[in-house]
């Protein structure tokens, strides 16, 4: 499957950008006012610029990153002055935000289009007093592994913005450049209507308690922007954090051994949101029918002509018994045509072997020659 992130002009000067896996029902979504949002009272819109990509999550990426360039380097983007784009990356902050800035704005979730126009709500991740960066970084690219880019941190004990969470996050970049850093819990999740916490634990705390797919469910069905609590990574989320939720979230683990990491913690309750949204996965492959009966029994039959010649059935009274057990062997994997034709060429070089095949040949070549 396709994606394309696009950058639309609209009729007042502003400049739009999405992403979506069908570019042209898009622009005619947008260009009709079938999309209720920024564009509809800024038609007529003209598409800008586009690029493909293979994944959603690559699409996402994109469409996060170039909707905060600055006018003057989208611009630099349409015409392809690549110098002119480089010159507006070196203009500061001023105009492009730096590798991992900090931000403490608390804006409302940022919900998910997809294929169809729909929109799912994307919750916010929020990792409280994270104690490494590279934790952090492990964090983000399970994030984006399953499109998620919300990254809230709240008070990490190494501070941030930190140089050593890029080379975990393994290219999830824009996840860490978006991360937004508060100094308490109620204000990372001040904009949500929905907090979850995840614990194993519920801490003197009484709480409707989920699993991640029951979670993501209601994510999924809710109004308002949600919110997943994960507590440092030696200790947890403390009493006063799982308080501040309105719901407990626990993995189902193994009570001999419940010690998960901090990344491995997000990318479960990541991949059972990402269920709903519609991911890539890699494409079906249409097998060929079965073989029919008569080819099948062709094929059989000519094995078991070749295994009489070598006097395979012996004793002679165990032969029904041995081709019966002969033949639901080769009826259990459903062969189709191909396969039968390959096998039956298979036992014919078996039966016939090439070099007696090209002998065989020689001798009725010399034969013809000596007639004429």
């Amino acid at each position: 499957m396709s994606f394309w992130t696009y950058i639309l002009r609209c009729a007042d000067g502003s400049y739009y950008t999405g992403h979506t896996d069908d570019l042209d029902r898009r622009f005619a979504q947008h260009q009709s006012g079938e999309i209720d949002g920024y564009t509809l009272a800024r038609r007529p819109v003209e598409l800008m610029w586009s690029q493909h990509f293979g994944s959603r999550e690559e699409a996402l990426a994109s469409e996060l990153q170039v909707k905060n360039w600055s006018r003057a380097k989208k611009e630099a983007l349409f015409r392809g002055d690549w110098e002119a784009v480089s010159a507006a990356a070196k203009e500061g902050p001023s105009s492009e935000r730096s590798r991992y800035a900090v931000s403490t704005s608390s804006t409302t979730t940022r919900p998910e289009r997809i294929g169809d126009g729909a929109t799912i709500p994307q919750p916010a991740i929020v990792l409280v007093r994270p104690q490494l960066a590279q934790n952090i970084g492990k964090a983000a690219r399970a994030m984006l592994n399953f499109g998620l880019t919300d990254l809230r941190l709240v008070s990490p004990r190494d501070g941030w913005p930190n140089p050593d969470a890029g080379p975990a996050a393994s290219g999830a970049d824009i996840v860490l450049e978006n991360a937004r850093l508060f100094d308490s819990v109620a204000d990372a999740v001040a904009d949500c209507a929905h907090v979850y916490a995840t614990t194993v634990r519920k801490r003197g705390v009484t709480k409707p308690v989920v699993r991640p797919d029951e979670a993501a469910t209601e994510i999924h069905a809710e109004m308002g922007g949600s919110a997943i609590l994960f507590g440092p990574e030696r200790s947890g989320l403390a009493t006063d954090d799982v308080a501040v939720a309105r719901t407990i979230l626990t993995v189902p683990i193994n009570p001999e051994f419940g010690s998960l990491n901090l990344a491995q913690a997000v990318i479960l309750v990541a991949y059972e949101w990402s269920k709903g949204k519609g991911l890539a996965q890699p494409p079906a492959t249409e097998l060929d029918p079965p073989a029919n009966q008569q080819e099948l029994d062709g094929m059989i039959n000519q094995l078991e002509n070749m295994l009489d010649q070598a006097g395979y059935f012996f004793p002679p009274d165990r032969a029904p018994s041995t081709k019966r057990t002969l033949r639901t062997l080769l009826t259990k994997p459903g062969w189709n045509a191909l396969e039968v034709r390959t096998l039956r060429g298979v036992l014919s070089a078996l039966e016939r072997p090439r070099g007696a095949q090209r002998a065989e040949a020689s001798v009725r070549n010399a034969s013809k020659r000596s007639s004429s």
